[in-house]
Formats: structure tokens, C-alpha cells, sequence
């Protein structure tokens, strides 16, 4: 049965009593039975909309906020529930199960050949290697355990719980050439280099393809390695670029952990939360999948909003939930620093943080972290009530005045007031709410700059595009790798963005650098410890 929650709907039939709500209603489709079959288990998709359509526009914003919450009159569906299921018999064909069970004994003889065979491939997707006979030994016993007191089914089970738990599951050990001396480089094998190819591009184990081509000891060979590389850049399981590493990078990934004031910011609520998000996924995988240059990160005039979005950025004539690909008129909003979420996690709660977003722009696009601030310095001084309010760059100038401050914030400081235009939920403002004075996005950089704004920031700061392609190089690496680049890994790090230069910095120009740089490929021999 699937229950359907409707908000105010004045043309429907009452609940029960027993369930009946001051302003809901459910409406039960029965007939949902006459669709379903004895055999319709497995994964489906169920759409639910209204087919009389209406064209008022939702106030729902504005009843959100008036007193008692207001009630939206738009019909709208708030939850759809499935029940079941009833009575099921024998098991549902699910890709999932599919993909496991590549055999089917039909008599007892064939169990144990079949489990084999089954084991055996599982084995080796999850230990990213060839399997030996060794390594089926755990599995086969537990399998046989299980299969003493239950079905096929249950053996299989029990014997790919034994699998996962496997340290050779869990763990990526590169084992070293058995006539490496302590200290000595060499490369990694064929095997070691698939996982950590496919670990890089896609978070996730190598695939079959990648398997065969490493057995086969074909990895190393560069065109064999430059193909595999871009057929994961053109998989969509490349899109952990995205989430993972680009989110990390970026520090994307912190704007969960903040609230906007809401006496400050009434008109944040998740939904644009989650378009930012959303904003900054699709713009980051455009980079991936059109393989431009990376460059584009900090230049690019489009973006991608849906209504929600685009109604805080102040674009026109979007409307729906659907997210799109807009041409952005207003240059400002140009690259990752008009985005919303780089703007909103560069913030506090309550109001702009120039220090914060002067320091993610040194960190993450000039390549250039500033130093932590000494201990027992002076915090930020909040207007007080009853005081004339000073707005944040009135604040920061005294803060500044202090020469063993000025030091750093003399660096940090023109590179945040360039973006006081943004507000701390990245909305365009040209007033200070707490000052009521007009926003001074003036500044000079530590080179002597002048800029005002983000376009002049923009524009200075790719005066010098090879500093952040170096940086997100390097950012990149690190991931890659999974340790932090050292100063013997930069002179690798600057002939990647070298050579990269000559194919416009484009994203995979990038990524075949690093892969096939020798950090990448080369591991040193572990000097064993003496008692």
C-alpha cells in the first residue's frame, strides 16, 4: 500500500478519526495493489505527482514567517510510503545479487564447484590481485560451516563476510621486491598501481578492465597507462574527484556545520544550503567532464542554478527545481569566488569574515597558507548594543593598527574586503546591515595592487596563472598520494604545471602528470627497525 501525505487539500474526503490531523490529510491508493505482481520485487523507480497542474505561485516564504508559521494552500506531496513486502516467496533477482551469484548449482555436486567459482571472483575484485588457492582456503571454510546448517545461499553469505573482514581486504599493503634494500626507490607493481590509479579517480577498488590490464603487466607501459587514465576521467564514478577531493580542497564540505544567524539572515533555509552544494558540484565536474582548463575554476562566466539559487543571486527567469547551466552576467559572480558556498563557509554565523576568506584564497588559490595566529592575541570586537555600530572593516582597521597584527593581516585583510561586497550567505549587498554605511571593497595587496571588488581580485590574482595551477597541483597530489607533499616532491610538482602549460592546463593534463610522476609510481623501500 503506498500512503500519500497531502498538505490542504480542501477538495478531498477526511481521514478516519483515528487519524484525522487540524491540517493533513491522506489519501490511500488501493488500487496500487492491481499494479503490483507476486514477482515484482527488486529495485523500481515510483513517481508520484498531481496531474491537474496549477500555475499560482507558492507564498509558502512568506507564511513561513508570519506568526503561528502561516500555511502554505499550494497542494504539494510530503512523503510517500511503501509497505511490504506481504508474504514474500523465493528471492527477488536484484543487480546486487546478480552480480554476485554468477553461477547456480542446480544439484549437490555442483555447489561446491560453483562456490569456488563464485569465491574465487569475488576474491579477486576485493583483494585487487589474482587469487591463489591460499586465499580461498578462509572463505571455503566458512562457507562450508555455513552451508552444514543452512542453503547455498547462506554458505555464500557467510563465506563474503570472511572476505570483507580480510586484512587484504581492509588494508592496501605494497609489498616490496623481495632484493629492495631498506632506503632504496623502486617502482610499484602493475597490481599496486591499479589500486592506486583507481583510488585516485574513482575512491573505489579497480575494475575488471584495470585488473586485466595490471595481471598482464601492461600498466607500465605509458600509452597503456595514458588510455586507462582517461577511460576513469570519462567514467561517472570520476565524480569522487568532485565529492571527495575538490570538496576537501575547497572546504566545501564545513558548510554543514553552519548556521546563519537567523535574526540576520531570515531568508537562509536548507534548500539554498543544498543548492550551493549542488551549484558547486556541477560546476566543478563541468571542469572534469569538458576537460577545460583548470584555470576556468577562477575565470569561468557561467554557473548552474535552479529558482531557489538563482533568486539569491538576483538572475532572472529561472524557475523550477531543476538545476541549469546559466551564462552569468554580472562578472562578479565569475568562478569559485562568487559561489555561494566558498563565500558561506568563509564566513561566521552572524557576519563576513575577511580574515577567513583572505586566508582561504592565500591557502587555496595563491598556494601561499598564512601562518597561525600567535597565542593570546586580541580577539574580534562585536558591536555591543547601545554603541554606534561599526561595520566589520571599521573593526579590522583598529585590529590592524597593532604592528605585531598588521603583519599578517596586512596580507590577509585587502584580499577579504575585496569580497565584502558578499554577505555571509553570499548574497550582493552594497550596505553594511549593522553600520548602515556603504561597502568599501578597497584595498591594496602586498604587491601594491589597488583592487575593488572581486573582479579586480580576479584579475590579480591570475596575473600569475602558473601559482594556481601549482597550487591545486599540489592539493591534488596530496590526495593522490595520501600524504603531504614534501619540499623533494616540488621540483615534480612544478614540471607537472610546466608541462601542462603547453595543453592549456587542462584538468587531465594535470591528473596524467601526477600519475605519472615518479611519487606516483616509485615507493621507498621501509628500513626495518632493530631491537
Amino acid at each position: 500500500m503506498v500512503h500519500l501525505l497531502a498538505e490542504n487539500f480542501p477538495h478531498l474526503p477526511e481521514k478516519p478519526a483515528s487519524c484525522a490531523s487540524s491540517n493533513r490529510r491522506t489519501i490511500e491508493t488501493l488500487d496500487f495493489y492491481r499494479w503490483l505482481s507476486p514477482n515484482w520485487g527488486g529495485p523500481h523507480n515510483v513517481g508520484v505527482t498531481f496531474i491537474a497542474r496549477t500555475f499560482a505561485e507558492s507564498d509558502n516564504l512568506l507564511y513561513s514567517y508570519s506568526p503561528g508559521g502561516g500555511v502554505d494552500r499550494i497542494p504539494s506531496v510530503r512523503s510517500v510510503e511503501v509497505l511490504g513486502p506481504y508474504n514474500p516467496v523465493g528471492v527477488t533477482e536484484t543487480p546486487s545479487r546478480h552480480k554476485i551469484f554468477v553461477c547456480s548449482p542446480t544439484r549437490e555436486s555442483e555447489e561446491l564447484p560453483c562456490a569456488t567459482q563464485i569465491l574465487s571472483m569475488l576474491a579477486r575484485r576485493a583483494f585487487r590481485r589474482p587469487v591463489t588457492d591460499r586465499d580461498l582456503v578462509a572463505p571455503l571454510a566458512f562457507y562450508k560451516s555455513a552451508r552444514e546448517t543452512g542453503d547455498f545461499d547462506a554458505g555464500i553469505r557467510s563465506a563474503l563476510t570472511a572476505i570483507l573482514s580480510s586484512p587484504k581486504f581492509l588494508y592496501r599493503a605494497e609489498a616490496a621486491p623481495e632484493n629492495a634494500a631498506p632506503g632504496s626507490i623502486y617502482r610499484i607493481r602493475d597490481l599496486d598501481l591499479a589500486s592506486r590509479l583507481s583510488f585516485f579517480l574513482w575512491s573505489r577498488m579497480p575494475d575488471d578492465e584495470l585488473l586485466d590490464v595490471a595481471a598482464k603487466g601492461k600498466l607500465s607501459d605509458p600509452k597503456v597507462l595514458e588510455t586507462q587514465v582517461r577511460r576513469l576521467l570519462a567514467d561517472p564514478r570520476s565524480k569522487s574527484l568532485v565529492t571527495n577531493f575538490a570538496f576537501q580542497w575547497l572546504k566545501v564540505r564545513s558548510i554543514d556545520g553552519i548556521d546563519p544567524d537567523a535574526f540576520q539572515f531570515p531568508n537562509f533555509d536548507e534548500s539554498l544550503r543544498e543548492a550551493f552544494k549542488r551549484e558547486m558540484e556541477m560546476f566543478v565536474e563541468s571542469i572534469l567532464r569538458e576537460d577545460r582548463s583548470v584555470l576556468d575554476l577562477v575565470t569561468a562566466n557561467y554557473t548552474f542554478v535552479n529558482e531557489r539559487l538563482a533568486l539569491h543571486y538576483g538572475i532572472p527567469d529561472v524557475r523550477g527545481e531543476r538545476f541549469r547551466r546559466v551564462t552569468l552576467e554580472d562578472s562578479n559572480r565569475w568562478g569559485l569566488l562568487g559561489k555561494g558556498s566558498v563565500l558561506m563557509v568563509t564566513s561566521y554565523p552572524n557576519r563576513t569574515g575577511p580574515v577567513l576568506r583572505g586566508a582561504w584564497i592565500l591557502e587555496n588559490i595563491a598556494g601561499t597558507p598564512p601562518s597561525p595566529p600567535p597565542p593570546n592575541v586580541e580577539g574580534f570586537k562585536e558591536n555591543k548594543a547601545g554603541e554606534k555600530a561599526k561595520s566589520v572593516r571599521e573593526i579590522m582597521e583598529q585590529h590592524r593598527a597593532n604592528p605585531s597584527c598588521n603583519a599578517c593581516h596586512g596580507v590577509m585583510d585587502p584580499l577579504g574586503f575585496a569580497l565584502e561586497n558578499f554577505d555571509a550567505i553570499g548574497a550582493w549587498r552594497t550596505k553594511d546591515r549593522d553600520a548602515g554605511t556603504p561597502i568599501d571593497a578597497s584595498g591594496k595587496l602586498v604587491d601594491g595592487t589597488p583592487v575593488t571588488g572581486a573582479n579586480d581580485l580576479r584579475q590579480a590574482l591570475m596575473r600569475r596563472p602558473e601559482q594556481f595551477v601549482e597550487t591545486i597541483t599540489e592539493k591534488m597530489m596530496t590526495y593522490a598520494l595520501g600524504r603531504s607533499v614534501e619540499y623533494y616532491d616540488m621540483p615534480t610538482v612544478r614540471k607537472i604545471v610546466r608541462d601542462a602549460a603547453r595543453d592549456n592546463y587542462r584538468f587531465s593534463s594535470i591528473v596524467l602528470g601526477i600519475v605519472k610522476s615518479a611519487p606516483f609510481e616509485m615507493k621507498r623501500a621501509q628500513k626495518v627497525a632493530s631491537n
